[in-house]
C-alpha cells in the first residue's frame, strides 16, 4: 500500500515530462538567445575594444545611436530603401500567394509535382543559391554558372516592357514596372510558406459551404470574396506579418549586411546600436500592420 501511495499519478507524469521539455527550451533560450540580447543592448552604449582575451567596454551614452543616425553615410540609406521595398513588395506577394493557393487547390493532373515545385525554393532558399540563380556570381564565385542563371534573368521581362512601349509612359511608372519586372524571380521566391499557409485554409473550407453556393448559382467571382476570402482572411494576417519578418531578415538585405559589415571591422557598439534600431523598426512595423490590417479580417465566431 505505501509503494502505491508514493506511485506517482498518470497526470502527474505527463506533467513532469512538459516541464523536462520546456526546461530545455528556456535553458538554450536563456543562453543562446536572452544572453547574446541583452549584451548586444549593453554594447550598444559602449566603445568596445579588445582586450586580453576579453571584450572591453566603456561607457558612452546614446553616441553610437547619435553616429548610426546622423553620421554614418549608408545606414539610413539603406534603412529607407529596405523600408519602400518591403512596402511594395508585401503585397504583390501575398496576392501571389493566394493566387497561386487557389489553383494548386484544384484538381488536375500533376497538382502534386506543381505543388512540390512552388514550395522548392523553402527546402534550397539559401543566400548563395539565390544569388547563383538570380545571377551574381561576384560573392559565390561560380562563374561557370553564368549561363544557368540566365535561364532566370528577369532583364527580359524589362526588354519586352520596353520593346512594347510601356516605358514611355511615365518616369514614374517606368520606374515601378521596371522595379516590378525586376523582381519577378524573387516574389515568387518569397511565396513557398505564404502559398503553403493559403492552402492549408483553403482545404478547411468545408465541401457544403461549396454546394449551397453552386445551388444558389453563385459565380466563381461571388463564391472567392463570399465563401473563400472570408475562410482565409485570418490567414492574411499571419502571412502578411511572415512576409514582412522575411523580407527584414532577407539574404539580400542591406540594411543586414551593413550590420555584419561593422561587426566584422569590429565595431561592435555600431553594430549593436544598429541592429536595435533596426529591430524597434521592425516590431514597430509590424504593430501597426497588425492594428491596422486586423480591423479587416473576418473571425469565425461560434
Amino acid at each position: 500500500m505505501a509503494k502505491q501511495a508514493k506511485k506517482m499519478s498518470y497526470e502527474k507524469r505527463k506533467a513532469m515530462y512538459g516541464y523536462g521539455f520546456l526546461a530545455l527550451w528556456m535553458v538554450g533560450t536563456l543562453i543562446f538567445f536572452l544572453i547574446p540580447l541583452f549584451k548586444s543592448l549593453w554594447y550598444s552604449f559602449n566603445e568596445v575594444s579588445i582586450g586580453t582575451g576579453k571584450m572591453v567596454t566603456q561607457f558612452v551614452g546614446l553616441d553610437k545611436y547619435s553616429y548610426v543616425l546622423t553620421v554614418d553615410e549608408n545606414y539610413t540609406d539603406y534603412l529607407k530603401d529596405m523600408l519602400l521595398e518591403t512596402l511594395w513588395k508585401t503585397p504583390l506577394v501575398l496576392i501571389f500567394s493566394l493566387f497561386i493557393a487557389v489553383i494548386l487547390n484544384q484538381k488536375f493532373h500533376g497538382r502534386t509535382l506543381a505543388r512540390a515545385i512552388f514550395f522548392l525554393p523553402v527546402i534550397i532558399a539559401t543566400g548563395p543559391v539565390y544569388k547563383i540563380i538570380n545571377g551574381d556570381m561576384s560573392s559565390t564565385g561560380n562563374t561557370g554558372a553564368a549561363q544557368f542563371s540566365t535561364m532566370f534573368s528577369t532583364d527580359l521581362v524589362g526588354q519586352l516592357l520596353e520593346f512594347l512601349g510601356i516605358y514611355g509612359l511615365s518616369d514614374n511608372m517606368s520606374t515601378m514596372i521596371s522595379t516590378v519586372a525586376d523582381n519577378i524571380f524573387g516574389i515568387v521566391w518569397a511565396s513557398g510558406i505564404q502559398i503553403l499557409i493559403f492552402l492549408a485554409a483553403l482545404q478547411n473550407i468545408p465541401p457544403s459551404a461549396k454546394e449551397a453556393a453552386q445551388m444558389e448559382g453563385a459565380t466563381a467571382w461571388e463564391y472567392f470574396w463570399k465563401i473563400t476570402f472570408p475562410y482565409v482572411s485570418p490567414f492574411i494576417l499571419a502571412n502578411l506579418i511572415f512576409t514582412v519578418i522575411d523580407s527584414f531578415t532577407s539574404p539580400t538585405n542591406t540594411v543586414m549586411g551593413r550590420i555584419l559589415n561593422m561587426k566584422e571591422d569590429w565595431k561592435f557598439g555600431e553594430a549593436s546600436a544598429m541592429a536595435w534600431i533596426y529591430f524597434v523598426i521592425v516590431l514597430a512595423a509590424i504593430g501597426l500592420i497588425t492594428a491596422i490590417v486586423n480591423k479587416f479580417i473576418y473571425y469565425e465566431v461560434e
